[in-house]
């Protein structure tokens, strides 16, 4: 397997701390100044998440060796460690397997182009106006020779592009209401046509950044200090420090800002527990439920599913607005599918129809989805914040299948009754942002639910809902093509 381009520059192989590319004090820099004569930049934020302490996401690199390891793998191929691979560092099991099947999109051998690669990645984070992701790839997407041109908007660039736009806009917002319709009107547009091929690259890739988009702002990822908005070259302040402050353990403490006052919530995490308790006693001693009753528990969930809203923006919750997604159309109104438009096992199904799809229309990137589908959905350490030897498997489920419940997509092996027991208001606010608006995802959204769980624990959540969401858009996608296929 070969690079679809020539190697950037190599950035080294020695070892390195993450906290070496991100703060650094005032004496440091006058004598990085003195020696090389530059300028050097300092980041505006707290580190690379919003939501998370930044001590916190540090600590994990500095006492696990697997995650420095993936650390410097990565920095050493693009030259930069961006802040989404250390909030995912939580995770390093997850982390191998994202950043391999995202390099293999964006740099092997496939249907498209590097620079419309980069575009689409673009299209896609643009639809939920996310910036952070917007301005990596504007980046990325001049580096590789793009068009400047093009980023003045969809209008600048080519047909074939600009004809890909509706289906981003259905699959980031109405996955469902894609029809074999929409694949003829983009394979069949004569001179400006794609190719199958193509198309499956394009829909995976519009699919991965639109869920990507939802784990940013579902974990508050900061600008990185290399990009728009996340670095400043003013001098410090005397309350900021440096990171030799951490490394020596001098620097402030980190004061955690409860926004919900004194609340009672001890006992939350017992509270989980013992329903997780109650029900699979249940599952042991109950008749399986008909198929009918099944279905109508399903059709209920979704029916409430449509009645969460989320709450209203805070002030000052979202981050800049970047020079791209600042001419990018209003985002479309999400709804929940009608019954009409559920999908039913036998029509939606990875397994069985997905996974062989993709693997025979772009070869290995249908394994190396299912590998990181798997690897989201079994991830577990068997806790629960500070309790030990605990299976999560039926809370992991629950999480899955209440977020394609919400694109309509169901399980006939699944009692959707469990999803209220396990999940409670707050959460389901949480995932609905998350998974449908992310842009309107807030810090105080993310620290309303499970308040006595560990922040990784929190981030294995966002994991969750990026796969969850990002294998729903693709089954509505693909059973599109199967369709036109057909």
């Amino acid at each position: 397997m070969r690079h679809a381009t020539a190697h950037r520059e190599n950035a080294g192989h020695h070892s390195f701390l993450v906290t070496d590319i991100l703060k650094m004090c005032s004496h440091c820099e006058r004598l990085s100044k003195k020696d090389l004569g530059v300028r050097i930049p300092r980041p505006l934020g707290n580190g690379p998440s919003r939501f998370i302490p930044e001590k916190e996401i540090l600590h994990i690199s500095k006492v696990d060796d697997r995650t420095q390891s993936i650390f410097e793998d990565a920095f050493v191929s693009l030259g930069r460690l961006d802040n989404i691979s250390l909030v995912m560092g939580f995770h390093p099991q997850y982390l191998e397997g994202f950043l391999r099947t995202q390099h293999y999109l964006l740099q092997m051998d496939g249907p498209l182009s590097l620079h419309y690669r980069h575009y689409i990645g673009i299209m896609a984070a643009a639809r939920h106006q996310c910036s952070y992701l917007v301005n990596l790839h504007v980046d990325d997407f001049l580096q590789v020779g793009g068009d400047p041109k093009w980023l003045n908007g969809l209008d600048g660039a080519p047909q074939k592009l600009q004809h890909l736009g509706e289906l981003n806009k259905i699959l980031a917002h109405r996955p469902w209401l894609l029809t074999k319709e929409h694949i003829e009107h983009l394979l069949k547009a004569e001179e400006h046509s794609w190719s199958l091929a193509e198309l499956i690259h394009a829909v995976v890739l519009l699919t991965h950044y639109h869920s990507l988009a939802s784990f940013t702002f579902g974990c508050g990822i900061a600008p990185d200090i290399h990009g728009e908005g996340g670095h400043t070259f003013r001098p410090p302040s005397l309350s900021q420090y440096c990171v030799c402050d951490i490394t020596n353990g001098n620097g402030h403490a980190y004061h955690h800002n409860d926004v919900f006052g004194n609340e009672e919530v001890s006992g939350e995490v017992e509270v989980l527990m013992e329903k997780m308790k109650q029900l699979q006693e249940l599952r042991d001693e109950e008749e399986e439920a008909s198929q009918e009753e099944m279905v109508e528990r399903f059709e209920r969930e979704k029916t409430e599913s449509m009645l969460v809203v989320p709450a209203e923006d805070e002030d000052g919750a979202r981050p800049a607005t970047s020079r791209a997604t600042s001419r990018t159309p209003a985002t479309a109104t999400r709804t929940s599918p009608g019954r009409a438009s559920t999908c039913p096992p036998s029509g939606c199904s990875w397994e069985d129809h997905g996974f062989s799809l993709v693997n025979r229309l772009y070869p290995d990137v249908g394994q190396m989805l299912d590998e990181k589908f798997q690897m989201a959905a079994s991830l577990t350490y068997n806790t629960m914040a500070s309790h030990k030897d605990v299976d999560t498997s039926m809370l992991r489920r629950a999480i899955w299948n209440y977020i394609h419940c919400m694109f309509g997509i169901r399980y006939d092996d699944y009692d959707y009754g469990e999803i209220n027991q396990l999940l409670d208001r707050s959460f389901k606010i949480y995932i609905k942002t998350m998974v449908c608006i992310p842009e309107k995802t807030t810090k105080r959204m993310y620290e309303s639910f499970w308040r006595q769980f560990q922040h990784s624990e929190k981030v294995h959540v966002n994991l969750l809902l990026m796969e969850a969401r990002m294998q729903a858009e693709l089954l509505y996608a693909l059973r599109a093509i199967t369709r036109y296929m057909t």
